[in-house]
This record gives C-alpha cells, structure tokens and sequence, in this order.
C-alpha cells in the first residue's frame, strides 16, 4: 500500500528537521573547546567569544526568516528547503576548516542567515496535510525538532570525544547533504508559483482576518521560547546548590535538561490528535496554565530528581503548545502568505531563545534563582490570559 504524499512529505521533513535540530544545537558543549584550539586561552575572553558565536545565530535567523518565508510563497516551500539544507551543509562542514575565532563567527552568523529548514518544513506539512490531520502532523513534525536539539549536545559531545571537535562539523554536514538528496527526491509539492510583486508587510497584514490572533500567538511563541531558555544557563548551578554528590553533577544535568525533550517527544503527537479533536485554542490555554503552575513550585525543591521530575512534567504540559500555535496560524491565514507568516513566528521563537538564554543568567546573578521560577510562571500565566481574551473560541 503506498504511503500518502502528504505523510511521506512528513517523514523527510521530520528528519531534516531532526538533523537541522542536531546541527544547530551540537556545537553548545564543544563551542568553548574550539575556541580554545582556536587560540582564545583567557577564560573570560573564551567565555565572551562563545556567548558571540553562540548567540548570533540566533539573531540572524530572526532576522532573515521571513524574507525566506517571503520567497516559500513566491517560489514553494521546497526549494527553501533544498536551499537551506544544502546552504548548511557547506557552511557547518567549513566550520571545521577555520584558523581563526573570526572566521567561526562569520560562519555562525552566515549559518542564521541561510537557515530556514524548520520554518520551511512546517509552512510545507501544515499546508500540504489535510486539515483534519494537521494537528497530529504539526505534533509529530515537532518531536524531530525537539529530538535534535535534546540529541545534539550528546551527539556532539561524544563525536568530539572519539574523532575531534572538527569532524564534529563534517558528521552534521553529511548529514545536512543527505537531508538535501532525500527532500530533492521525496518530497512532493501541490504549488503553483505567484510571479506577482513580493507583498509588503502592509499589504500582508491587511490580507489576516483575525490580526489579534496572529500579534497573541507571536507573543505566545515567543514567550514560551524564553521561558524554556531561561532555566537553560541556570540549571546545572541550581543542581550544584541542591546536591552534595558532586562527582554526579554533569550526569544529574544532563538528565535535567533533557527531561522536558523526552516528555515532549513522548506527547507530542497525541496532543496533537486532541488538537484536531478540541481544537488548538484549547489545547494552549491548558499547556499554559499548567506549564505556568509547574514553574513555580521548582523554586521550591529540595533534591535534584525533585526538579527532573517537575521539569518532565512541564515537557508534557509544553509539548502541545508549539504545534497547537502552528494549527491555529495555519487554520487563520490565507494561503497565499502563509510562509510570510511562519517565517514571522518563527522570527519570534529565535528572538525568544536568544532573550531567554541571556535574561535567565541575569535575572540569577542579580535577584536569585528563585525569581527565574517566580517570574517565567507569572509570564506564562499572563499569556495564557491574553490568549483568552484576544484568541475567539469559534476561530478553533
């Protein structure tokens, strides 16, 4: 029995993003190490040029994503894609050639500009599915995401131990390669090119009907983004204060921050099928409440499994919401714009892991931990109020 265009579309797009995921996401524990080997010896100096490199990624996605949702509207969704997945093969794999700190931050900054494969995938799986499905697609197209970025810090750092830091790049530019061959020859599109003048931002906002709708689910995605990234940086010292078994902390860590990947890959996709059931709206008002509810009590434990445990929970209560987000995004924008708009939303998930990451370790050296726990629950619980008063039930 041969497997529908629009699942087959799903698989590839599920393992690119897993490899796209992996290779973003592998450089975090040897990127200190190759700035290192790189001649950068001051500890602070090494610190510096990680939080650069690391960061600026970040921000250039942020910036260029919705010029390549633009062109995914104006040419399909598979050519970015191809271009993406192709573009990050060669930049990743000449991250392993550099002499210089200089030259590994060009390329870090050249990788946020060519990137785009996520937002891609998802603009192509929620157009290209049947609505009915679209919420168990969407779901399950975000377990290869969230499996990348849990995988990729392990991945890296065990390719780092038995070939090098340098192979590490080679290994994700493979891959990225075999990305590239499998969308060229899998993935199928319904599209028909527009040849018309690009759309200005005016003239696509006042195509949205419900623009309410759209300003409360950037904000959601963003905030959600900052809030997961904002335990990030603090995590592995609040472990340190919660343990005496210092020879376990690295291991206890990285239980820690897996623990909400895991959760996340788990559900996913069966909150997904309850999006298609119940609708989206629904689906991130109750992850919201309870991710803001699970927040708080974290400030509170005394052993560090206590805290594996809560944060395995809020895995389960967050996994539904980016998927949901996307579903309702998808179900409230005219085709036509529909990678303008992605490529918008997923601007504000860049922009919230980027402002998580650095607001987390402030707000910890200024007030304490604590307050990071406080006040991402609070956040969360505030965003669930505005998507209750601006998101209409009937547009679920």
């Amino acid at each position: 029995m041969a497997i529908a265009t629009w699942k087959k579309n799903l698989w590839v797009c599920w393992f690119g993003s897993f490899v796209t995921a992996t290779g973003l996401s592998q450089i975090t524990p040897v990127l200190p190490l190759y700035i290192e080997q790189l001649g950068i010896h001051n500890t602070a100096a090494v610190e510096q040029w990680s939080g650069i490199a690391f960061g600026i990624t970040f921000i250039a996605s942020a910036i260029f994503s919705p010029i390549w949702g633009r062109m995914a509207d104006q040419y399909g969704r598979k050519p970015m894609l191809l271009r993406a997945s192709l573009g990050m093969a060669i930049v990743i794999s000449l991250m392993g050639l550099v002499n210089h700190v200089y030259q590994l931050v060009g390329l870090r900054l050249l990788m946020g500009v060519i990137s785009g494969y996520i937002s891609s995938a998802i603009t192509l799986v929620a157009t290209q599915t049947p609505r009915e499905y679209s919420g168990w697609a969407l779901g399950t197209l975000s377990t290869g995401m969230a499996g990348g970025t849990l995988l990729g810090p392990l991945i890296g750092g065990y390719l780092t131990e038995i070939m090098g830091i340098r192979a590490v790049f080679f290994a994700i530019g493979v891959l990225l390669l075999f990305t590239f061959v499998t969308t060229l020859l899998l993935v199928r599109e319904e599209f028909t090119p527009i040849r018309q003048t690009p759309l200005s931002p005016h003239e696509v906002w006042n195509l949205i009907p419900d623009p309410k709708l759209l300003i409360a689910m950037f904000t959601t995605t963003f905030i959600i983004q900052l809030a997961l990234m904002s335990i990030e940086p603090i995590v592995t010292v609040y472990i340190k204060q919660l343990t005496s078994h210092t020879r376990y902390i690295a291991l206890i860590s990285g239980i820690a921050f897996s623990a909400p990947g895991i959760a996340s890959i788990l559900t996913s996709p069966s909150l997904g099928k309850l999006s298609d059931r119940i609708g989206p709206r629904k689906i991130i008002l109750g992850a919201l409440i309870a991710a803001g509810i699970l927040f708080i009590p974290q400030a509170f434990v005394r052993s560090p499994w206590q805290l594996v445990a809560l944060r395995f929970l809020l895995g389960i209560a967050t996994a539904g919401l980016l998927p949901a987000v996307n579903s309702l995004v998808n179900n409230n924008v005219p085709g036509t714009v529909t990678g303008r708009i992605f490529g918008y939303n997923q601007s504000a998930q860049f922009l919230g892991s980027f402002g998580g990451a650095v607001l987390g370790g402030q707000m910890a050296a200024s007030f304490g931990i604590d307050y990071v726990f406080y006040s991402t629950g609070a956040l969360l619980l505030f965003n669930a109020v505005w998507v209750y008063t601006h998101v209409r039930p009937q547009v679920s």
